[in-house]
Parts: C-alpha cells; structure tokens; sequence
C-alpha cells in the first residue's frame, strides 16, 4: 500500500502498525544502511520538531527486520544554532546512546555534485554523499508553513542542502525561501524518501515554529512509500485542500 494512516494510542504499538501495514520492512530491505531524516529545523519541541520518543519507536520497528546500520541526520535551518546543538537540545545524544545510532550534521557532510537540466530552480545542486548511498526514512512531523502551505514528507528534504551553498543571509536555508514551491518540487528531482512514518498525533494548525495546535488532536501515524500521497492526506487532516499546495499540485 502506498499510504495508510493508523490510530495512535502510543508510539511504540503504533509505529509498529504502521510500519507493517505500509510494507515498510520490504522498502528497508537490502544491504543500504538506513538514514532516518527527522524534522529539527531548530531547538523547539515537538510538535514543531519531531519527538525522540518517535524516532526511538521507528528504530525498534526497523531493527525486529533488518541489522543494517542506521544514523539519525539532520541539518537544520536555524540561524543561531548547529545542528549538534540541536540533538544535544532535544535529547537525541541520549537516543544516540541508547541505540548505537549515530547522529550526522547534514551541514557539514561531504558533498556530491548533482545536475538535472529539467529542474529550472536548481538546474544543478550539492547535496550530501549519504542521500544517494542510504535508504531515506523520513520521520516528519504535520504542520501548516507560512510559506509553503503545509510541511511534511517532501519539504523535510530541505534538511540535506548545505549552508555553505544555500544559506543568503539568515536562515541556513533561504535559497529555497523566494520560491518555496518551485525550490521543493527541484530538490525532490534529486532526492525523495525511500520510506516514510508522519508523526500526525498533534499536527499545528496555522505555523510551522508554533502557533496553535489541532484541536482535537488528529491523532494518527501515517506511513508508506509515497511520500507524495503521505503529504496530500496530510493536507486534508489539517483540513486543506492539496490541490491548493503548489508542489502537492
């Protein structure tokens, strides 16, 4: 199935369901070595980053099919922080410690040059060697975004581009800040989720850093393989319309 959407009670029994009845074991498959792409776009806590706990039940979830080696990685978008300060922050040297998984400063990793004539954003891009020799998990959580409608599967690639080429000024990002829709649909030309597990239990309603929160919660984990689809039902839990997303469009 390429998307299914499943009632969160706890994380630990719920990822698990998830991550079965999206086929997860079988994207995960193979030799690659497992990158599981949290959203840390700075030091806030969950809901507008995604929480250590989930991450922790994705683990567990992965490691009951597969012992290929996994790291945590990240390169976040603050414009006063590093991405380690970030993991130390919200507790995931702890996790790091407790699983035996690395954590990886996407920011600073080494690089590869890419090109795509068909992208008109980015025609030619840097990004990290390890999005092309691991298998991506991306592990978002659901928000609304002021500038891009909605953030989840797709829009947490914006973690892999470095700074040193895509930072203009304060946020470590904001290459992709004048032309968000466009800059999305380029950078997932190079790079889309293998896999992917949406933390919705919560989901923030009006802002991507704060702001007000679902009421009730919506209180589901969806996973699958398509992170398109992922991102398109995600929209309509936060009671959008995709069709209205420039790159869910």
């Amino acid at each position: 199935m390429s998307c299914v959407a499943v009632s969160c009670q706890q994380y630990g029994e719920s990822v698990r369901e998830a991550f079965l009845s999206a086929s997860g074991p079988e994207a995960v498959a193979g030799d690659r070595p497992i990158l599981l792409k949290p959203n840390l776009v700075n030091a806030s806590p969950f809901p507008v980053t995604t929480h250590p706990d989930f991450v922790a039940a994705v683990i567990e979830a992965i490691r009951e099919h597969t012992s290929v080696a996994m790291v945590i990685a990240e390169g976040c978008g603050a414009m006063e922080l590093e991405t380690e300060e970030i993991f130390v922050r919200l507790g995931y040297d702890c996790l790091s410690e407790k699983y035996g998984v690395k954590l990886l400063d996407l920011n600073h990793a080494p690089l590869v040059h890419q090109e795509n004539p068909t992208c008109s954003i980015f025609p030619e891009m840097w990004l990290p060697e390890v999005a092309f020799t691991h298998c991506i998990v991306s592990l978002p959580v659901l928000k609304a975004h002021s500038l891009a409608e909605m953030t989840g599967a797709l829009k947490n690639m914006m973690g892999f581009p470095p700074p040193s080429h895509y930072q203009r000024g304060g946020w470590k990002k904001s290459a992709f800040h004048g032309r968000m829709h466009r800059s999305i649909k380029d950078l997932c030309q190079y790079i889309m989720p293998d896999f992917t597990i949406m933390d919705a239990t919560v989901g923030l309603s009006q802002y991507h850093l704060g702001g007000a929160e679902c009421c009730p919660p919506i209180g589901k984990i969806l996973a699958g393989s398509d992170a398109l689809a992922i991102d398109r039902m995600g929209c309509e839990l936060l009671g959008m319309n995709w069709q209205d997303v420039g790159y869910l469009r």
